[in-house]
């Protein structure tokens, strides 16, 4: 631990060191022309993937849901309606082994 924070500050030092003489010395960057160019420009390309992929799809009044799935409201385990009832009825006279009256997964070896 203290060789990696020694050799960490070891390399900070050059870091901090002026402008040598020969080179240029450019004046500070304004805060927003940084913001303007890494971040605006990124967002506005972001913005127009977006526009290119959903306006389409928008426009031909189809869905952008995920898959494109309008999902109907579904109720798993609840109240079926009576004509629903009478076929199970039905089909559950009708068949070879009958009702056991045991419930669950009633398959066969």
């Amino acid at each position: 631990m203290g060789c990696a924070t020694l050799l960490t500050l070891g390399y900070a030092g050059p870091a901090s060191a002026d402008v040598p003489d020969g080179w240029s010395n450019p004046p500070p960057v304004n805060p927003v022309h940084f913001l303007l160019l890494f971040v605006g420009i990124p967002a506005l390309i972001t913005l127009a993937i977006v526009a290119f992929v959903y306006l389409p799809s928008i426009v031909r009044g189809e869905s952008v849901a995920p898959a494109g799935v309008r999902g109907e409201n579904e109720w798993f385990g609840g109240r079926r309606d009576t004509h629903e009832l009478e076929s199970a009825s039905t089909t559950r006279e009708a068949g070879d082994e009958g009702d056991r009256g045991t419930g669950g997964a009633s398959g066969t070896w």
